[in-house]
């Protein structure tokens, strides 16, 4: 098969996004790191993030080495899978933990270059903190691309199945990088929170020191989680969703399109890699955009980073117009409607969560207020706050979903397999809308973490009260954007899974035609699976409500987010009590900590958030594996297929929830730290400090964990399909 000249679009697009990535990696190294002090702070920070990632990929590596080999039997022993399947699972999660690594790297080098760049101005350090998280950004869009060209481009050579065989193919590297991708969620979470639960209870509430106070043994372990959690988890966690969605729609173009000729498939095909091309360029024009001015309040600097944002936007909008057109595929226009409905549903919900978690509005002002009636209400308050904040997310991602799929069918209402077929396809490329300027959005987000790291910097070396002002800007800045960036991934994650449903039937249908399996159409004859239509697949497995398997699989599914979530906060809970125990035995036993002429023992409250995290994370992401296999096996296809919708209402409602209220609480406490309600040390600030360490877990390890879980036990799903029919 002839691969079209336009697709070298995508490896050229992969090549540019990983030299910019470097080129601002190394303007940023060029940049002065400051006092003596400072280099010290961050050499800390460096060696504790790297210690704990190299600790980290030696568990994920024997995870890795089992299931591959576990892939291996099935592909060459049992001939229930695809030969390719092994090596693209290992790539997939190679290439997500080179992202998380690369991204962890420059944010450790940039924390002190950005709380430099302060002391001369707040643009300087929002430009020096803006373009390293670029550099997650820009390293997440260019390893994917590159990924995926290489597969395309090796399975086109030696794969002779046809483009439906190449492209689910390609979906398994796709759950390399979701268990990657989990495992440096959970353990990065459980990490970081561990350290900030630790450091904010005894700290700020008992010892009464200030946030990154030098004097508090867990300062150094809460910067270093800041960088392992929402950098390289951050990171690992958009990698496989943007590759999820580029993959899972091309797959889902190959099904639609099948019988229009090689043609048109070929095209429906390489469009989501096509628009995922463009958004590189226009990201890095987005980039360049952001910019602020000296005294900016914190809307002006939400404003400096929605222009690049927005701009990003408008602009992959109207050149999806111009993709699709050139391509001449089919109801072009339809679908470039449906990536518009992606695109403005990204945006509606990171607006919704700003609204919900900046200090700016009243839903995060109103937390603060009931701080002054204590801790309860503080909590009573952001429940009910991220409880509301789910409707605007969900009812958005419902009309994005409708629009998208009648976009992309014509508005073609009959439920015919075709129509069906085509509508599911529009609902996949709404997906890669949403994710097409990945550079530039995981930009904002990757940013949060620097600037927090930067404000601890600027504490810790004594900088001065007009620099720690501007890093608080940009720290409290970095909240709101992480938040925003949260619901961006699980936006994103719910119509992802979506597609990877679809994508699921299509995998069965091969796994049934390699086992040489036949089945019944709607007309009762018996036909080849290949053969098949959406209908006949759903009709011969009973997929309906009426079927206890389906009802069934969606109660465990909805479970298994509940579950997750809870054995994570656990997780959290019991790593957080020794790093609390320690703190207090260092503040008992090591003379003079507390009035500055003793030395914590930083490296003690590090190794025990490292145990921590690597003991507590293996347990819920074995977990999320075993659960669709272990359906599978016993319920079957329509169990699984329950299991699938269950897991995606439930957890990403809960997703939303948990990321929104831990937002809120955290910025509750900015907005009383700036002054609000009696300041810092204030009653009502001890009562949000509460609220904030109940939300850490809530939206730093379990909320965002639960997007990569819905995608993963799809992910599993497609992989273990040949086992699944096995057992039929």
């Amino acid at each position: 098969m002839m691969i079209p000249q336009v697709f070298w679009l995508v490896p050229i697009a992969s090549i540019v996004a990983l030299g910019m990535a470097y080129y601002f990696f190394t303007q940023m190294m060029k940049a002065d790191e400051g006092t003596p002090r400072m280099k010290e702070i961050a050499l800390y920070v460096r060696k504790g993030a790297m210690a704990y990632l190299k600790q980290q990929y030696k568990v994920v590596g024997i995870v890795f080495a089992v299931l591959c080999v576990l892939f291996a039997f099935m592909a060459y022993g049992l001939n229930v899978q695809n030969p390719w399947v092994p090596f693209a699972f290992l790539t997939g999660g190679f290439f997500s933990g080179l992202a998380g690594f690369f991204g962890m790297k420059t944010a450790t080098y940039a924390s002190a270059r950005t709380a430099n760049a302060a002391r001369e101005s707040l643009d300087a350090g929002l430009k020096i903190a803006f373009r390293s998280g670029a550099v997650m950004g820009l390293t997440v869009v260019g390893l994917g691309l590159l990924d995926i060209a290489i597969w395309f481009v090796v399975l086109n050579h030696f794969d002779g199945d046809g483009l439906i065989s190449i492209t689910t193919t390609m979906l398994t590297f796709g759950m390399g990088a979701s268990t990657q991708a989990l495992f440096a969620r959970v353990g990065g979470g459980i990490y970081t929170k561990a350290a900030d639960v630790g450091a904010d209870i005894v700290g700020k509430v008992e010892a009464d020191i200030p946030e990154d106070d030098p004097r508090n043994p867990a300062t150094i372990a809460d910067n270093v989680g800041d960088n392992v959690g929402d950098v390289a988890g951050m990171g690992a966690d958009l990698y496989e969703s943007y590759c999820g969605s580029v993959l899972s729609t091309a797959a889902l173009g190959a099904a639609a399109f099948g019988v229009a000729g090689l043609e048109i498939q070929l095209k429906a095909v390489i469009a989501p890699m096509l628009i995922a091309a463009v958004g590189v360029f226009l990201s890095l024009l987005g980039i360049f955009l952001v910019r602020t001015k000296e005294g900016a309040t914190m809307k002006d600097l939400l404003r400096s980073l929605s222009v690049g944002t927005n701009v990003s936007a408008i602009l992959i909008a109207a050149a999806t117009f111009c993709i699709l057109y050139l391509l001449d595929i089919q109801n072009w226009l339809g679908l470039s409607f449906s990536v518009i409905s992606g695109l403005a549903a990204g945006v509606i919900i990171g607006q919704a969560t700003e609204y919900y978690t900046s200090h700016s509005y009243k839903p995060t002002q109103k937390i603060s207020e009931a701080g002054q009636t204590g801790a309860a209400t503080v909590i009573i308050k952001g429940i009910g706050t991220g409880m509301i904040s789910t409707c605007i997310p969900v009812i958005t991602i419902g009309v994005a979903i409708m629009l998208s799929y009648l976009c992309a069918n014509g508005f073609d209402l009959s439920m015919s397999s075709t129509s069906l077929a085509h509508g599911l396809y529009g609902v996949g490329i709404a997906a890669v809308g949403m994710l097409s300027t990945l550079g530039i959005t995981l930009a904002t987000d990757a940013y949060g973490p620097i600037a927090d790291n930067a404000g601890g910097n600027a504490e810790m070396s004594s900088l001065g009260e007009e620099v720690r002002h501007r890093t608080d800007a940009l720290d409290a800045l970095g909240n709101t954007t992480a938040a925003t960036g949260k619901g961006f991934a699980i936006g994103s994650a719910a119509l992802t899974a979506l597609a990877l449903l679809a994508s699921y039937i299509e995998e069965i249908k091969i796994a049934m035609t390699r086992a040489g399996v036949m089945m019944e159409n709607v007309k009762g004859e018996l036909i080849s699976a290949a053969d098949a239509s959406i209908l006949d697949f759903m009709n011969f497995f009973q997929v309906n409500l009426m079927n206890p398997k389906v009802i069934v699989g969606a109660f465990v599914g909805a479970m298994a987010a509940f579950l997750f979530c809870g054995m994570t906060m656990e997780a959290v809970g019991r790593a957080a009590e020794k790093m609390v125990q320690e703190v207090r035995r260092q503040f008992r036993e090591i003379a003079g900590i507390l009035e500055g002429t003793g030395t914590p023992d930083y490296g003690r409250c590090v190794e025990i958030s490292t145990r921590a995290a690597q003991h507590e994370m293996i347990i819920p992401s074995v977990l999320a594996i075993l659960i669709p296999i272990i359906v599978g096996c016993v319920l079957g296809v329509a169990g699984v297929l329950g299991l699938l919708v269950g897991g995606l209402a439930g957890g990403f409602t809960l997703a939303v929830f948990m990321a929104n209220a831990g937002g809120a609480w955290d910025n509750a406490k900015k907005n009383i730290e700036e002054g609000a309600f009696g300041g810092k040390g204030s009653f009502a600030h001890k009562a949000c400090i509460v609220g904030d360490t109940v939300g850490d877990p809530f939206k730093d390890t379990s909320g965002p964990s639960l997007n990569i879980l819905i995608k993963l036990m799809s992910m599993v799903s497609i992989v273990m399909a040949g086992l699944t029919v096995a057992f039929m």
